[in-house]
């Protein structure tokens, strides 16, 4: 196991100590805990945002009501 040192905001810290309290866990633990939920989130292999590239645009035929009557159908 890595010892490590990390910054942690004043509200995210006392929230983290929080949890530890009410679930009768250590602060190193809810850490771990969470550490591990990310990772979860983030595996490896994924490809970079900047990979991204929004799909191709198709043609969605004519519009029903004209552009000047839209705001007034959307709170119809």
């Amino acid at each position: 196991m890595i010892k490590t040192q990390v910054q942690i905001p004043d509200a995210l810290f006392h929230e983290a100590k929080r949890i530890a309290a009410e679930n009768e866990m250590s602060f190193a633990e809810v850490v771990r805990r969470g550490l591990e939920e990310i990772v979860l989130h983030h595996p490896p292999g994924r490809s970079s945002p900047s990979d991204w590239v929004p799909p191709k645009v198709f043609d969605l035929g004519e519009t029903l009501a004209p552009e000047e009557k839209w705001t007034e159908l959307c709170h119809d």
